[in-house]
């Protein structure tokens, strides 16, 4: 049984690659869209900060999680 409980915390926390990988993705296209147009770099800085934070607490979701199934299911 806490084979299965460490399988499915770990499942859990791989929201993290998700996260990290969608947020690499936005800051590259992000900078690449303020090298052509240098005077929308304001709502651009607003558009990436907004989905990296969303993204950001999908990962965070998944840790807590993990945390609770490791916690709550011995």
């Amino acid at each position: 049984m806490t084979g299965l409980i460490a399988i499915g915390a770990g499942l859990a926390v791989l929201t993290g690659i998700g996260a990290g990988v969608g947020i690499g993705i936005a800051t590259s296209k992000a900078a690449e869209s303020i090298a052509r147009q240098p005077e929308a770099k304001g709502d651009i800085n607003k558009a990436l900060l907004l989905g990296c934070a969303l993204a950001e607490a999908t990962a965070i979701y998944g840790f807590v999680i993990a945390v609770l199934i490791i916690l709550f299911l011995k």
